[in-house]
Formats: structure tokens, sequence, C-alpha cells
């Protein structure tokens, strides 16, 4: 059962190497440690940081090359996602003071919970999500963490799909310089979504590593800038109330400009009220602004790849690249939701690229946003498709040898069931909602804490002890978020009061 191992261990690390002299590279380690799959286990226990004198710590077919720098970048790009386009609309529904309190809570939140995943990994030496839960809890803790996972990744894939089906054809329609859309088949969103999958993301999901994906992290995370400077700009630009025939201009921005002047002198009351932004908002759609902001800063499955990868590494280390990586997340995300809803203002649709249509069709810089983030979201797909294979894998296959034919029939089942998800859902509000609601609170509060309770042992921190009553704690104050989010979701769709975000 060795081979099934190796081949594990090289889908683990993103960017491992395969080596053919895995196996000699194992020595009789770890032998005092409790472990339930002996040879499993084992394994990844004796690859964690081993040091021989005189020695680098090496890992079972690589060592760690990935420096500082650019582990910061990486985990910046596994945390940046399509959740910075909902921001705005969270905002909308909160107000910029509750919003900001809300986002600085999440991002600490998320910064303690990598800490305990940090130090449940460095006790018994596994840089594997679901192998940490088998640790805890032996086969359902695996399956547990291996469900959130695949439930996490296809709530990400699905919502990136998404935004291909309602953006290529805006983007197609302004090339071509169309006033309306057509009935062409090149012009149908859930055409091209199936598309764009076929052709640009099945190629790149079918690698068998992650190795050369990783050189599209720097060019999403710069697409992503773009966009956020875009918003900025346009908030400068973009008149407020607009005009009912404000869609009707060209792209010419002295045009613009005059509009603006003409609809400022004959602004109303009620114009100037709409205008003014709301500082505190309660309303039916503030369930959906936890979920969205949790499922943004959701990057816990990569961290311990990363982890793996890193040079020298340390837990602190790592817990300075978590910070920093979030901290800057951070920084983006609230300028992007405030410039979007300064922008906007109530107005502005859980979509938020979806919302400048209303103000020319035919913007150029827009249309190069949209390019922009269309290329971003569609390259960011096989990258994390990759974890929900290796998830369902560990659930359904878990002492297989490695096989093409399988490898090949999950990428081409996941995105099928994908396409399908994403033909026929509602709108993006739903996945983030309903996918933030669930597997988020579970992989950023309740499994790095339950994970850590279990795993940490009691000679070092009694069951009493401080450290771990405040992760039960953590614990607690996840699945609460997360049976009142489910609940306020349910109601409000009962209710029939969501407006969903406008029709896409």
């Amino acid at each position: 059962m060795e081979v099934p191992l190796q081949t594990e261990m090289v889908e683990l690390v993103p960017n491992g190497k395969h080596s053919e002299g895995l196996l000699p590279v194992i020595t009789p380690m770890a032998g005092n440690q409790r472990v339930e799959d002996p040879t499993r286990s084992c394994i990844e226990g004796k690859s964690f940081l081993q040091k021989s004198p005189g020695k680098e710590p090496h890992f079972t077919d690589f060592e760690g090359k990935t420096s500082f720098g650019m582990s910061v970048f990486n985990l910046s790009n596994a945390i940046m996602g399509s959740g910075i386009l909902g921001l705005a609309y969270a905002m909308a529904n909160t107000g910029i003071i509750l919003f900001l309190f809300l986002l600085t809570a999440v991002a600490l939140l998320s910064s303690y919970s990598i800490h305990l995943l940090l130090k449940s990994s460095g006790v018994v030496g596994i840089r594997a999500y679901e192998q940490l839960g088998y640790r805890a809890f032996g086969t359902p803790g695996k399956l547990a963490a291996a469900l959130a996972i695949t439930l996490q990744n296809i709530g990400a894939m699905s919502s990136y799909l998404y935004i291909i089906k309602s953006e290529l054809p805006l983007v197609i329609q302004t090339f071509l310089n169309l006033e309306e859309k057509t009935s062409d088949w090149y012009m149908n969103g859930n055409y091209l979504v199936i598309l764009v999958s076929v052709i640009i993301i099945l190629p790149l999901a079918l690698m068998r590593q992650l190795g050369y994906l990783g050189y599209s992290s720097g060019f999403s995370l710069s697409c992503m800038m773009f966009f956020l400077i875009a918003v900025i700009y346009k908030k400068f630009h973009v008149p407020c109330p607009l005009p009912p025939n404000f869609n009707n201009t060209t792209g010419n921005f002295s045009h613009m400009e005059v509009v603006k002047e003409k609809v400022q002198l004959q602004i109303e009351p009620e114009a100037a009220a709409f205008c003014t932004p709301s500082y505190f908002t309660l309303n039916s759609q503030t369930a959906y602004t936890i979920p969205i902001m949790a499922f943004a800063f959701v990057c816990h499955p990569e961290v311990l790849p990363i982890y793996t990868e890193l040079k020298d590494p340390s837990k602190k280390k790592m817990q300075h690249i978590s910070n920093l990586s979030i901290t800057v997340m951070y920084i983006m995300y609230f300028l992007a939701a405030l410039f979007g809803y300064l922008t906007f203002y109530d107005g502005v649709e859980s979509e938020l690229l979806h919302t400048y249509s209303k103000v020319d069709p035919f913007d150029v810089l827009i249309l190069c946003v949209r390019v922009a983030v269309l290329t971003a979201v569609t390259l960011t797909v096989p990258i994390v498709l990759f974890p929900v294979r290796r998830a369902i894998q560990q659930m359904l296959f878990p002492n297989q040898e490695f096989s093409w034919l399988r490898h090949v029939l999950i990428a081409v089942g996941l995105l099928t069931c994908i396409n399908l998800l994403v033909i026929f859902a509602p709108n993006i509000l739903g996945i983030f909602g309903v996918i933030g609601a669930t597997s988020a609170p579970c992989l950023i509060f309740i499994f790095p804490a339950i994970f850590y309770f279990r795993i940490m042992p009691t000679e070092k921190e009694p069951a009493r002890s401080t450290p771990k009553i405040l992760a039960l704690c953590f614990a607690v104050l996840g699945f609460l978020l997360m049976t009142m989010s489910l609940s306020f979701i349910i109601i409000d769709w009962a209710s029939g009061t969501s407006r969903h975000g406008g029709n896409h």
C-alpha cells in the first residue's frame, strides 16, 4: 500500500515534485505517537519537521523552498475570491460602521483559527486538514472535514462560474457594440459557461500537479487590484442619482461630466437622501452579510499546504504570513466595499460589476475590468478544484493507487455538477449565503477549535486550561453563527422578501 500513500502526498502539496525516491526518505520515527491508521498517519507524521543533525528539514517528496514574501502572495491569492464582488451589497444592508465592525471581527477570528490549526498540526506532525480531522475523531472527523472542504470549494467554483455566466455575455455585447442583447447562442450565458468549462477549465483541471497553475496567482491578484482601482476611480465619475436615460450614453467622459452637472442642478430632496450613506442599517438582507464576509475570508484548507512549502518553516513564521495576508485582503475588501457602496448606495446589486451596466454599457474602463475579473476567476477554478478532488478521493477511495481514469472522471463529474448548479441557481447571492452559512463557519470556527481541543495533549494543556476553554467558546460561536445565519436565510426565503440583488 506504499504507492497510494506516495500519490496522496504528491497531491497534498500543490508545488511538490514527484520523486521516485520517496520510500527511502522515510525513517522509523514517531513510534511513540498514538496512530489510528498505522500506514498513512505514520508516514505523514514522520514527514513533518523531523531534523537530522546537520541536515535541513526534509519532507516526503521535496524540501520547502517558498520564501516569506511568496507565501504571503500565495495565501493572499487563496483568500481573495469572488466574495469581493458581494461586499458592497453587504455594506448597503449593514451600514458603514456595522460593516467595518463585522469585517474586523471576522478577520481577527480567522487569524485566531489559523493559530489553532498551526498549533494542532505542530503537535501531531500533519499538514492536511482532513488528516487533522482523522487524528482528532477518526474516520468521522476526516469525512466531516473533507465534506466541508468539498462544499466550500464547490460554492467557490459555482460563484466563479456564475460570474462568467452573467458577465461574459455583457463583454461580448460590448465588444460587438450592440445596444441590446440578441438571441444568438454566443450571447447566452448558459452556453458560454459550458464552453469556457470545456475549453479552458477542464484541460487545466486535468493536470496531476498544481505546480504550473501557481503561476496564475500573481495574475489573478493583479486583476483584482485593477478592479479595486477602477471602483475607486468610478466613484468620482458616476453621478448620484443616476438619470433615467443615463445608460444610453456612450463612453465619452466629457459628455458624462455634462450630464452629471445637469443632474446636480436638478437634484431633489429625496434624491439627496438617497445619495446619503447609512452608517447603521438592519433589514431582511442583513442576514446575508456575515456569511458573505465569512466566505470571503476562508483560506484554511490552503494554509497547511502553504506551510509545507515554506522555506525554514515555523509556526511563528507561518502565523506572520497569515496575519499579513489577512490584513492586506482586509484593506482591499473594505476599500472595494466602501467605494462600491458610495457609488450606488442602496442601488448596488449583489454582484457589483453588474451594477455598472446601469451607468454605461459601453464604458471602456468597466469593459477592461470585466475582462480582468473574468480572466482571474476562470484561472482560479482549476486551482480550487484540486482540493475538492483530493477530498472526494479521501472519502471514496482512501487507499487506492493513482488512476488517470478516476482523476479525469472526478474532474468531469465535478464540472458537470457545478455547471448544472450555476445554470439553474437563481443568483450569486444564494450561493454565497447558503455555502457561507454552512461550510465556512465549520472550516473557520468549529473544526479548528474542536481539533485543537482533541489533539493538544492534556499534559500540556488540561481540559480546563484557558486556551482550551477559549477554543471551545470559539467552536460554540461558530455553531451559533451557522445556526443564526441559516435560520435568517430560511425565514427570508420563506417570507419572499428577498430582492436577491436585482435581475441578472
